[in-house]
Parts: structure tokens; C-alpha cells; sequence
């Protein structure tokens, strides 16, 4: 049984080399953002360290199927499973690597491992592929496969080999009882009271790092797990249930109701104008660079500009939820991935059609991806129109219909609706694989050049868009209200764990806007959730049904926006802010008095979990 124990010992030896192998292509091929960052050289080689215990409980994992096989085959001489561990390592090999191919292309849009939210995406795996190019597609699978075949021709020569067994060694007890449970501490993180966790690779304050030193295929696993078991168990457990329950409406509760109405017209065509992953920093009032959109900055000085406005979510389905239901983004999970669950959540678009208002939703591309579609309609909307409903004369990229044709198009295609009217224009152009149909006309850009261009397409288009809408009938009586729909990682290298990469702009434009609001800036925490009930205040409607959303124009307004991590929370007041680490347990961020750091953490956890709680009672 010593060839046994050396065998698993190589296997072992393999798999926590092939982990290393696979973090250092990770971190050679985001060494730019490292760079950005600032990350200190050292700070980067201690990954590989702290990723040393969750890369043993992960091959452990693995390990206690070979052995299984592996004792059978001495046992019994039978070669089929011997046969069967080496294609079960072969296998394995490939779906590591498929993961981490997954995750550089991955990283680079959402700064995020894969994950069991991610993997919803892959139901329409011809939208995946269209979200990037062909070359950046064709090279990640070639570095899938480059890296499955060097792992698999070293363990064909070094560590697969193995003689048939000699029986009479197979009465050596101690590898019966030993090996077994060498192998159960190694999953389970050692003899300490508590097992292993996610959690023990977090060592830094660069989230990356901690990125990086996770292994890939445990955490996929984890986030599997977890989301399984929502609906059971809520994972962001702090405190008990009341507690969370009552602090969460607490603060959303107000010592008046006292709305400032900043229109003039009692019954407003709406457009939302919802911008595919525009971040702040494309803004030159919110701190942007000047000339990324100059369309935008000349609406400004008609328009009502809010500076500190958040995303909640960073995906377009939590948007979603957000913009029509008042949700907050969940972790985990989105909400549209649950219809059945779809009645407990109130509707700005079924609201809006019993106050006499028309309804629609625009978008150049296909809505049935991250199962958008199936959201808008049981939202009733009147018409929901999706590039394959939009003129085929129309210019298209991969993803649809370029932002330039779809705005200019709809700007006269408005024309054919009743008003009062409430439409929503989703573009398209600024996600990924940004193929604009238009020079780069900005080249200063170190990252993210194609995503700061692409958003100069569509800033051009929003104003082209606006030089027809002026020119319509129904112009003089309507509000714009100019969104993102969640942010993006821009030339500032923001990581996701902050308030400064959830910051998205809101501009509220248009004829209807009464005189002393046009050309101001508003400067109060708010967040995308609060669209709902903000609106239906301008418009004299009850808000009472969504329950976490704020009206921000309300006089007695307490400001606070939240944003989800999968591993985590943002939440932020006027007096401080607050990122959490769920696995690590401790703050990546905290801004506030020592006096307030208490209050903002434990409201903080209160706010997500009592989330999360209603979310698994729908």
C-alpha cells in the first residue's frame, strides 16, 4: 500500500501546482489593473500563500475520490478503475481550467469570480458569446484548452502511472486509516472547531488578491451551495429576524411627507433613457474627465444632476428590479431568475397604467437574456419592443441594434403612442463587445479605452436623440429622466468593493421641469431603488406599496443608498460609509467616526439581512 499513499501523494503534489499555475496566469493577465492599483509585488506573491488552504481542502475533495478508486483497484486488480480515476482527473482538470478561463473574461467586465448568479447566464450561452468579441472568445478558449493539455500530458507522465497491485501489501492498516483521514482534515481545514471557509484566503485590502487567492472551483461550489439553500436558509444572518426586520424600517421611516414637486406639468409624458453600464466617472460633474460625453453635460444646464446617486446591483436584471419593483440588487442571486416570486413585488409599470399612462420598453437587443423578458412581462408593459421588432434597415452589431440608429429611430417612433405616455430606452452600445460603429476618438484612456469610446458613441447619439425628440409633438409635456442602469469598471481601476464604482449618474431633464431646478445639482445620498417612489410623489401617486423605496424629494428624506457583493454589502450615510466583508467579517472600507462605526455596521446588517429575509418569504 506504499505505492497507494505515493500515488495520492503525487496526485496531491499535481493539483496544488496546477491551482498556483492556474492564479499565476490569472495575475499575468490582470497585471495592468494590479499596476493601477497599486498593489505592492509582495502583497501579490502572499496570494499564493493564503490560497495554500483552500487549494488543500480542494484537492483533498478531489483526492478522496481517487482514493476510493484508486483502493478498489488494489484491491480487486480490475483495471476499469484505474481507468475510471484517470478520466476522473482528466475530467476535473478540464472544468478547472474551463473555470478559470471563465473568470479572466469574467473579471474584466464584473471584477467578480464566477459564480451561481453567473452561471444563469449561460442558459443563453449565443447572448455570452455575443458579449465579446470573436478574437477575445476564440483566445479564451484556447487558453482553456492550452491549459487543460499541458496539466494532462504532466500527469499522463509523472503522476498517473501506476503497476498493477501486489495484494499482499493490502493489509496495511494504517493506509486504510491514516490516508482517509489525512485526507478528511485536509477538506476540512484542519482539527480548529470551525472548518475551512472562503473566508481564509481573504487576507488583503485589494479584493483582487483575495479574488486570486480563492480557489475557483471551491468557490463555485460554495455559491452553488448557497443558492441552493436560499429559500431555507439566509446566509446573511446577523441577528434575529425582528431585530433586522424592525431597524430596516426604521430606516426608511420619516418624521413627515412634504414632497418638493420639481415639475410644473400635473400629468408628464415619462422616458427613462436608461444607459448601459455608464459609470460617474464618464461624467465630468461627477468627477469625470472632460470630453467622454459632452452631450450630456450640455443637458446638464437644463437639467436637474444628482451627485451622489448609486446602483444598488451591478447587472442589468437587478436593474431591473430595482427601476420597476424598488428592490434592491440581491447577492446570490437575481430576481429575475425566480417568476414565481414575481406577485409579491409591487409595479411602477402597472401603477403608472392605472394613472391613465401608456406603456412601453425599448431595446435594441434581445431581452431574453438573464431572463429580462419574462420580468417586463408580468409588468404589464402596453409594448415591449426588442431589436427583432425594431426596422431591419437599422444598423446592428452583435448585440443589436447601434445605439445611434436605435435612439434616432425611437425619437419619431414615440410619435405612435397615446400620452400621457411612460417609455423606457435601453441602449446597448456600452457593453462589451463594443463594437460601435464609429472611430476612437479618445485615445488617453490606459484602461478601458474601448468602454470610454463606446460610451462617447452613445453620448453622441443621446444627442442626436434629443435634437429630434425637440422637434415632436409630445416633447413640450414630457420628463427625461437620463440613468444608468449600474456601473462599470472605468479608467479609475474602482474596485468593486466601493461606493466610488457603484456611483452612476441621474438627470432629470426636460420641458416639464420647473425653471429653478434647471442647471442644479442635488448632492444627497440616494440609489436606484428610490426611482419608484420618487416619481410617483412627482406625479401625486401613492408609494406606500414598495417598501424599499425613498422618496429623495421628500423634505424629511434620510438619506442612505446599499449596494450587494456576493461576499458582502456597501451601505453609506451623509455621516459615513460602510463596505462589509461577509466572509472575512471585517470592513474592506469604513469612512465614519469612530462614535458611528457601530451604528453604520450593525444597520448594515440589518438592511441585508432583513433583505434577503423577505425575499426568501415572497
Amino acid at each position: 500500500m506504499k505505492r497507494l499513499t505515493l500515488a495520492l501523494a503525487k496526485r496531491l503534489l499535481f493539483w496544488m501546482l496546477y491551482f498556483a499555475f492556474l492564479r499565476l496566469v490569472f495575475l499575468a493577465w490582470y497585471q495592468v489593473q494590479l499596476f493601477e492599483a497599486g498593489v505592492p509585488f509582495s502583497q501579490v506573491i502572499l496570494s499564493f500563500w493564503h490560497a495554500l488552504p483552500l487549494d488543500l481542502s480542494t484537492a483533498s475533495y478531489i483526492l478522496s475520490l481517487s482514493f476510493i478508486l484508486l483502493l478498489v483497484f488494489m484491491a480487486t486488480g480490475l483495471s476499469l478503475f484505474r481507468m475510471l480515476e484517470k478520466y476522473l482527473n482528466v475530467v476535473l482538470i478540464y472544468i478547472f481550467s474551463l473555470i478559470h478561463a471563465a473568470e479572466l473574461g469574467l473579471f474584466g467586465e464584473w471584477n467578480t469570480k464566477l459564480s451561481y448568479k453567473a452561471l444563469g447566464y449561460l442558459a443563453n450561452p449565443g447572448e455570452v458569446f455575443n458579449s465579446f468579441s470573436t478574437t477575445s472568445f476564440m483566445i479564451l478558449v484556447v487558453v482553456w484548452f492550452f491549459q487543460a493539455w499541458l496539466a494532462i500530458m504532466y500527469m499522463r507522465k509523472s503522476v498517473l502511472p501506476l503497476d498493477p497491485p501486489d495484494r499482499r501489501g493490502y493489509a496495511a492498516g494504517y493506509t486504510l486509516i491514516f490516508v482517509p483521514l489525512l485526507i478528511f482534515l485536509g477538506i476540512r481545514g484542519g482539527i480548529r472547531e470551525i472548518p475551512i471557509s472562503i473566508s481564509a484566503s481573504y487576507y488583503s485590502q485589494h479584493q483582487m488578491l483575495n479574488l486570486a487567492a480563492t480557489n475557483s472551483g471551491y468557490n463555485l461550489m460554495v455559491s452553488v451551495l448557497d443558492s441552493s439553500r436560499i429559500g431555507r436558509i439566509n446566509p446573511f444572518t446577523y441577528m434575529s429576524r425582528e431585530e433586522a426586520r424592525d431597524m430596516a424600517r426604521n430606516l426608511h421611516q420619516t418624521d413627515c411627507d412634504s414632497t418638493i414637486r420639481i415639475i410644473d406639468a400635473p400629468k408628464p409624458n415619462v422616458v427613462i433613457l436608461l444607459l448601459e453600464s455608464w459609470s460617474a466617472d464618464l461624467i465630468e460633474s461627477l468627477g469625470g474627465q472632460a470630453g467622454i460625453t459632452p452631450n450630456f453635460k450640455k443637458l446638464e444646464q437644463d437639467g436637474l444632476l444628482f451627485t451622489e446617486f448609486y446602483a444598488s446591483g451591478n447587472r442589468t436584471q437587478q436593474a431591473m428590479g430595482s427601476l420597476f419593483a424598488g428592490l434592491p440588487a440581491l447577492p446570490l442571486i437575481t430576481i429575475t431568475s425566480y417568476p414565481e416570486k414575481y406577485h409579491a413585488l409591487p409595479s411602477l409599470v402597472r401603477d403608472m397604467s392605472k394613472a391613465g399612462y401608456h406603456s412601453s420598453f425599448w431595446f435594441g437587443g434581445q431581452l431574453i437574456y438573464g431572463n429580462i423578458l419574462s420580468f417586463l412581462v408580468h409588468n404589464e408593459f402596453d409594448d415591449i419592443r426588442e431589436g427583432k421588432h425594431l426596422p431591419s434597415n437599422l444598423k446592428r452589431g452583435k448585440l443589436g441594434v447601434h445605439d445611434m440608429e436605435f435612439l434616432t429611430h425611437a425619437a419619431t417612433a414615440l410619435n405612435d403612442y397615446p400620452q400621457p405616455f411612460f417609455s423606457t430606452l435601453f441602449t446597448l452600445s456600452s457593453h462589451s463587445p463594443y463594437d460601435f460603429p464609429m472611430e476612437h476618438v479618445i485615445q488617453w484612456p490606459e484602461m478601458e479605452k474601448e468602454f470610454v469610446n463606446s460610451a462617447h458613441y452613445t453620448d453622441k447619439a443621446l444627442g442626436a436623440f434629443f435634437e429630434i425628440a425637440r422637434k415632436q409633438e409630445w416633447y413640450k409635456n414630457t420628463l427625461f429622466i437620463i440613468m444608468a442602469d449600474h456601473s462599470h469598471k472605468s479608467y479609475r481601476n474602482h474596485p468593486l468593493e466601493s461606493f466610488e464604482y457603484h456611483k452612476v449618474p441621474l438627470l432629470f431633464y426636460g420641458p416639464v421641469l420647473k425653471n429653478e431646478f434647471k442647471g442644479q445639482h442635488i448632492e444627497q445620498i440616494c440609489g436606484n431603488t428610490d426611482i419608484p417612489a420618487s416619481l410617483l410623489a412627482q406625479l401625486g401617486m401613492d408609494a406606500s406599496a414598495y417598501r424599499w423605496s425613498k422618496n429623495f424629494m421628500n423634505t424629511c428624506y434620510r438619506p442612505f443608498a446599499f449596494f450587494e457583493l456576493n461576499d458582502g454589502f456597501g451601505f453609506k450615510r451623509q455621516e459615513g460609509y460602510l463596505v462589509w466583508n461577509h466572509y472575512a467579517g471585517s470592513p474592506w472600507q469604513m469612512q465614519a467616526a469612530d462614535s458611528l462605526q457601530g451604528e453604520l455596521t450593525i444597520q448594515g446588517k440589518a438592511y441585508m439581512q432583513a433583505l434577503m429575509d423577505e425575499f426568501m418569504a415572497f
